[in-house]
């Protein structure tokens, strides 16, 4: 079993920058990791995503420019780096994990492809 581990998430004025951190407890077999947010009253968004071998990397439309997703494979860690932080982008942030490999990357922008979640971690971004 994979146990992801969060964290990084606050709160921040606008304009503001976070990072947030997602270890993994092993990342063997694994495809691509991603971030996830959820706003109140809202379904879970894709946010960003890489694969874990190679460098592709894909972004909402709405955090491209602004976000940025890494990961450091020493230390089994993805990041999200987030810049010009918006209201907007108050959200529950999750970060997770597929094993599944697509040579089309817009597959991982569909939770249902993830095989493991964390529970998540509070933005709150304020004007």
């Amino acid at each position: 079993q994979v146990q992801l581990v969060e964290s990084g998430g606050g709160l921040v004025q606008a304009g503001g920058s976070l990072r947030l951190s997602c270890a993994a407890s092993r990342t063997s077999g694994f495809a691509t990791m991603g971030w996830f947010r959820q706003a109140p009253g809202k379904e879970r968004d894709f946010v960003a995503a890489i694969r874990w071998v190679g460098n592709t990397t894909e972004y909402a439309k709405s955090v491209k420019g602004r976000f940025t997703i890494s990961r450091d494979k020493a230390k089994n860690t993805l990041y999200l780096q987030m810049n010009d932080l918006k209201p907007a982008d108050t959200a529950v942030y999750y970060c997770g994990a597929s094993g599944k490999y697509s040579s089309g990357f817009s597959y991982y922008r569909d939770q249902s492809t993830y095989d493991y979640w964390r529970q998540g971690t509070q933005v709150t971004v304020s004007s």
